[in-house]
């Protein structure tokens, strides 16, 4: 096990590049139970500074290691129970540690069901494929004769299964199976064609693109071989990965054929047919998977950061806010929440059509306002959102209240589900779905976390690619988000705390739980009165636990309890309590850090503990912003090529960014049409939920899609940076 430890830390060092101390550190935190996110914030001088992404990276390393380690058991009984197994080829199972290899060296011992050349074994036509392979005899059929016996009928029969043998073992040699790979790898081309009885399916016409395709398998992107994939599925195209087969022929007739003769023949015929019905279609089906694993790979790291991106937008903080979930026909539902998101009252108002009450509805919106004390205003971005913040901005004119549009997407999910159901259990799912928008725009973070990512509408072919890595990769980055903003501990729901280093759902009850019995933490050392949460919980999730009233400022800081005796020695040096200490700069200035330094703190420690002390639990996020569609422009028929309008970026792919202009359907901004300079991914430009202005370059009112380009445009994020300095 030891000696294994040490091959993965030399293979993972490698492939990374990371410094052998830092990865066998972190690898030996991983399997003792420690978070990436504990181990890259408060474990730096274990891991030499690596951080969240490199121990990331580290921990996929060592499971796609573990893995092939188990296989390499699995093979080497395997083989050894066919009493196959060599010292030589033990080595060489031991040495290798890349999968394709493994199942390459594995393919001739494999258990298979009864192939052609398994039956012609069977027959004992093995000696016979050995002598027409070895093509020194002039008349095979002399030698075929002497086969000719029991199940073998006759010559052409013994040849016949020779062939078979010389078929499958050229198809399952290692050399052999590399060559094509590497056709394939260079050369192979994605076709896809419309299957004729689906052309009038009402699905085909969105695969339309596809009908005729072709292209290198190495050049299609992910979005496009995830696209086709789909159709695939539906039965509306044709998917196939070919290369030149005669090239590939070749080159396998140049390494086994040796001169002229009937033999000869026999076995190139025999390479030829091993090729077409054995070895292609098997590296064919390898590089599906391969290119499909790569598109989901791609795929999934879009979706990761724009979820990244969703989790990190900025909050409005603790306001007492109204959100309204827009509607025509069954209104405006209203939720008033306090500054914790605790619904106060909640109503529908119907100022649209049918109904159009507008008087009414402002009205009793104003006496809402007044009653609840109001400060803030969040309306759902979905059906009817233009034409109620129009509504809304009418009825709060003249007072400080600030009015912000609040992506929806997912809160139907989320009304529906159990958590609401638990949260809510004597409210509708209109009520719900209110209560969601508004708590949404008090903490983004706090309120997503209690629905599936999945149902947030913010990645592409999400339900194509691998559920298991996706949900992997969704979990990682939420708790990740959530770690890096931190928990109030006192207003936390138990979903936001499931995420929190070293808290599982049912330690994250635990805490609510004792919450309510107990009344508010008033300090982190009470967590460890909360039932089954153990000292190594305790340990790994303290640091990221803020509480604002505790009587010990570090407690509402990323300060781990484990460094407050460092920063009380600090404080004592300087003469001065801890909580002097964070308000006094002049003080924390006098501090030289390295007087600090012991076998178990190091400097990378003290730094960030200045730097926490500086700004005691500051948030990450940015400041939350207003924004305004152009008035004028209200539907897909106001639109004109070439007018410039503000919108806002609602989603992002690898092959551009979908923004909300406030016509009720988005325009596609080209990653050609981001930047005037070439860029190969759009998130090096744009974000989600990012301001921005865009241009109309095209207009298809038939299948409602608007082209926009941002090309020489300025950012308003920008524009209002500028402002402010």
């Amino acid at each position: 096990m030891e000696n294994q430890r040490s091959v993965f830390v030399k293979l993972i060092s490698t492939e990374l590049n990371l410094p052998e101390h830092g990865v066998a550190n972190t690898l030996s935190m991983l399997d003792e139970g420690f978070t990436v996110p504990f181990i890259s914030r408060y474990r730096k001088e274990r891991t030499g500074e690596l951080d969240e992404v490199q121990i990331t990276a580290i921990h996929d390393m060592s499971g796609r290691l573990k893995e092939i380690a188990k296989r390499k058991e699995t093979i080497i009984n395997t083989i050894t129970e066919q009493n196959k197994m060599t010292d030589e080829l033990r080595i060489r199972i031991n040495n290798i540690w890349n999968a394709t290899e493994l199942e390459d060296i594995y393919m001739p011992y494999k258990p298979k069901r009864r192939t052609r050349a398994q039956i012609a074994l069977e027959m004992g036509l093995e000696p016979l494929a050995k002598i027409i392979m070895s093509q020194r005899e002039r008349e095979p059929e002399q030698i075929a004769k002497r086969f000719v016996k029991d199940e073998v009928k006759d010559i052409t029969t013994a040849i016949k299964g020779a062939q078979d043998i010389i078929a499958e073992h050229i198809s399952e040699d290692e050399w052999t199976r590399q060559q094509v790979r590497g056709s394939f790898r260079r050369d192979a081309f994605i076709t896809s064609k419309l299957i004729k009885a689906k052309g009038e399916n009402e699905n085909a016409a969105k695969y339309s693109d596809y009908f005729n395709f072709s292209e290198p398998l190495r050049k299609c992107s992910s979005h496009r071989l995830l696209a086709i994939r789909r159709g695939e599925n539906e039965g509306i195209l044709r998917v196939n990965i070919s290369v030149d087969d005669d090239n590939c022929i070749e080159k396998l007739y140049q390494r086994y054929i040796h001169g002229h003769g009937k033999c000869c023949d026999l076995v190139a015929y025999a390479i030829k047919d091993g090729y077409k019905r054995l070895l292609k279609p098997s590296i064919e089906t390898e590089f599906a998977a391969l290119s499909k694993e790569k598109a989901d790979k791609e795929a999934i790291n879009v979706f990761a950061e724009n979820l990244r991106q969703l989790l990190l937008s900025a909050p409005l903080g603790q306001k007492r806010v109204m959100g309204v979930d827009p509607g025509f026909r069954t209104g405006c539902k209203i939720a008033c929440l306090d500054t914790q998101g605790n619904l106060l009252h909640h109503e529908a108002i119907f100022p649209h059509p049918p109904v159009s009450k507008i008087s009414i509805a402002t009205t009793r919106m104003q006496a809402m306002i007044k009653e609840y004390a109001i400060e803030a205003i969040g309306i759902g971005n979905g059906t009817a959102s233009r034409e109620t913040k129009i509504f809304v901005d009418d009825a709060v004119k003249g007072t400080q209240i600030k009015v912000f549009m609040v992506s929806e997407a997912g809160a139907s999910v989320y009304s529906a589900s159990k958590t609401a159901r638990e949260e809510f259990p004597n409210e509708d799912v209109t009520v719900r779905g209110a209560v969601s928008i508004g708590r949404r725009l008090i903490d983004p973070l706090a309120e997503l976390v209690k629905i599936d990512p999945k149902s947030i509408g913010i990645g592409q072919y999400q339900h194509d690619v691998d559920q298991i890595k996706l949900k992997k990769s969704l979990d990682h980055t939420v708790e990740s988000c959530v770690n890096l903003v931190g928990v109030n501990l006192n207003t936390a729901s138990k979903h936001l705390l499931s995420y929190v280093s070293g808290l599982s759902l049912s330690l994250a009850q635990s805490i609510v739980e004792y919450r309510r019995e107990n009344g508010a933490f008033t300090s982190r050392t009470q967590l460890k009165k909360v039932p089954r949460l153990g000292p190594v919980a305790y340990q790994q999730c303290a640091g990221f636990l803020r509480i604002p009233d505790s009587h010990n400022p570090l407690d509402n800081s990323a300060v781990h309890p484990e460094s407050y005796n460092i920063v009380e020695h600090m404080a004592n040096d300087c003469g001065c309590t801890v909580e002097e200490l964070i308000r006094n700069k002049n003080k924390r200035r006098q501090i030289n850090i390295k007087r600090y330094i012991t076998s178990m703190t190091g400097q990378p420690t003290l730094t960030d503990i200045m730097q926490e002390l500086d700004k005691p639990g500051r948030d990450p996020r940015e400041q939350i912003e207003e924004f305004e569609f152009d008035p004028n422009t209200t539907s897909i028929d106001n639109l004109v090529e070439g007018i410039i309008l503000p919108g806002i970026v609602t989603n992002i792919t690898n092959f551009g960014a979908f923004v909300d202009i406030g016509v009720h359907q988005d325009g596609l901004v080209h990653i050609s049409q981001i930047a005037d300079r070439f860029i190969t991914d759009p998130t090096q430009i744009v974000r989600l939920h990012q301001h921005v202005k865009v241009k109309i370059i095209e207009i298809d009112r038939k299948r409602k899609r608007i082209s926009l380009s941002m090309k020489g445009i300025e950012d308003l994020r920008f524009a209002s940076m500028k402002k402010e300095l």
